[in-house]
């Protein structure tokens, strides 16, 4: 049902979930389920690999200029990131959603947090490991990183999914035990909040 939701009602999406969860494959999903969807691209001072695209994957800007961007109120939301910076332009997000587009944010608890102050509107949907030990699991199998590096991402997840709990800032909480059921599970709850967005309007 979600694939035929062609409205024009613009909707911004905020999808959030730890390490290891699943969330970026869940999201590029709805994405391409949902006509008008568009992925933020997020501004970052990290450098450019030969892998990256320009507008497509990062907006790539120097320290000064993204210091500029905060002090401006020209970010939906920012962080810092291992020494890196990254925001979302506020300007770009405004711009889809008037042309009836539901953009979509895969950001971190922080980050939403930001964006629902500014935007109390956004839907915003997180995504849970079954339990702690399969999202222990998920992180080893992935065979990215050391012990070390996959105990701190742990913790951290453990620590962001507890700060979502209890923030008050998330929609909906979606367990990821079966990845095409909570595509499905996802693609459904979107539809509904954009039905009902376009119910209102």
């Amino acid at each position: 049902m979600t694939a035929q939701l062609s409205d024009n009602t613009g909707m911004l999406l905020i999808i959030s979930g730890p390490s290891g969860v699943g969330k970026t494959t869940i999201t590029r999903a709805v994405e391409a389920q949902i006509p008008g969807s568009v992925f933020s691209v997020s501004v970052t001072t990290r450098p450019k690999t030969a892998a990256d695209q320009e507008g497509v994957d990062y907006l790539f800007v120097d320290d000064e200029r993204f210091d500029r961007m905060v002090e401006q109120d020209e970010l939906l939301e920012h962080a810092n990131v291992f020494g890196k910076k990254y925001g979302t332009p506020s300007a770009w997000v405004d711009e889809q959603l008037e042309k009836g587009r539901m953009v979509i944010l895969e950001i971190d608890v922080q980050g939403a947090e930001q964006v629902k102050a500014k935007r109390p509107g956004a839907f915003a949907i997180f995504i849970e490991p079954p339990s702690e030990d399969v999202l222990l699991e998920r992180l080893r199998a992935r065979k990215r990183e050391d012990e070390a590096t996959i105990q701190r991402r742990f913790a951290e997840a453990k620590r962001e999914i507890e700060r979502a709990r209890m923030g008050g800032v998330y929609d909906a909480f979606l367990v990821n035990l079966d990845l095409d059921q909570a595509i499905a599970g996802a693609a459904k709850l979107v539809g509904q909040a954009r039905a009902a967005l376009a119910a209102k309007s």
